[in-house]
């Protein structure tokens, strides 16, 4: 199961990757702006992340104009590995390396080609484990020290 969440600024591209999701029988969540109406990507990030980290979804993708801001609140959660990508490369590698959980786009960055593409990398790409575990871990610790 996989949480997605938008602000106004990621509404559009997040209707997208929904069509995307259910095309490809994903089964998901959606949470935030339902109908371009202005709201708080803070508490949109805060909201779909809670499900991460409780467990009831296995994955996050959030969206708001640049995924910076959205990408930011996210990752003041503990327990939350979210990366900002903007291409596939970083998709791959986010999963590969660095366990990432919560995906974040830009809806006024990037165009919904390039996001489907970006969604499917991540949520098709599995962590490496091995040495990255190690660094994985030491951010946790950071996590839990601060």
């Amino acid at each position: 199961m996989i949480a997605i969440g938008s602000d106004h600024g990621g509404y559009l591209l997040k209707g997208e990757v929904i069509a995307w999701l259910k095309e490809n029988n994903i089964p998901y969540l959606e949470f935030g702006c339902t109908d371009g109406t202005s709201c708080d990507y803070p508490l949109v990030a805060q909201e779909v992340c809670d499900r991460v980290v409780n467990g009831s979804v296995d994955c996050a993708i959030l969206i708001c104009g640049t995924g910076i801001g959205i990408s930011i609140a996210a990752n003041k959660i503990n327990g939350i590995r979210a990366a900002l990508c903007t291409d596939t490369y970083m998709a791959k590698y986010t999963r590969l390396h660095n366990n990432a959980n919560v995906l974040c786009m830009g809806g006024r960055v990037i165009g919904p080609g390039a996001a489907i593409e970006i969604v499917d990398t991540f949520l098709h790409t599995d962590f490496e484990g091995g040495r990255h575990q190690r660094r994985v871990d030491q951010i946790a610790d950071i996590e839990k020290n601060n």
